[in-house]
């Protein structure tokens, strides 16, 4: 058995938003000069098809956040949480099965998910909680350093979340897992 004396890997943070067509994610890994942006994208389920076929739809959705937690190693998750609007009950179902999936996925990789709402996250990285999507955009982009402002808007909002996990548990984030 070999001993390398390389030092452990910098904890990762995987900031989600779940959405039934289309989640956005990223991955921070927590650095001594800041978070730093591993990866961030877009899981589609729809895969350019209108489905209201609710399995394949979860199916692509778990396939697709196991291959990045397997990938990516996160020590954390942060879920923006669902804000369900009283007009709209059918979306804030089919949502929570998003959620469930998503929620289920990590699990079975021993995370923890912590939820936030999005005015949390909004006045963790902006100090407004009704910042708008631009402002958010912009915050991050600054925060992270990032050559453009992140695109799509769930995108954004999974750097987001990530973000808002860094700022409430900085010094545990720092020392590692």
């Amino acid at each position: 058995m070999s001993h390398s004396n390389s030092p452990p890997p910098a904890p990762r943070i995987l900031g989600i938003d779940p959405g039934l067509r289309i989640t956005g994610y990223a991955v921070l890994e927590v650095r001594p000069a800041g978070p730093h942006v591993c990866e961030a994208g877009i899981i589609r389920t729809t895969e350019g098809k209108r489905t209201t076929d609710l399995a394949p739809r979860l199916r692509s959705l778990y396939d697709g956040i196991v291959e990045i937690v397997e990938q990516y190693r996160p020590q954390a998750v942060a879920l923006e949480q669902l804000f369900a609007h009283y007009n709209h009950p059918r979306t804030a179902i089919l949502m929570g099965h998003a959620r469930g999936v998503l929620i289920l996925a990590t699990a079975q990789h021993d995370l923890s998910v912590v939820s936030y709402t999005a005015t949390r996250i909004k006045k963790t990285i902006t100090g407004h909680g009704r910042a708008s999507k631009e402002q958010m955009q912009h915050a991050i982009r600054t925060e992270l350093r990032l050559p453009r402002l992140p695109e799509p808007p769930d995108v954004a909002d999974a750097l987001a979340a990530a973000l808002c996990h860094y700022y409430t548990h900085k010094n545990s984030c720092s020392r590692g897992p």
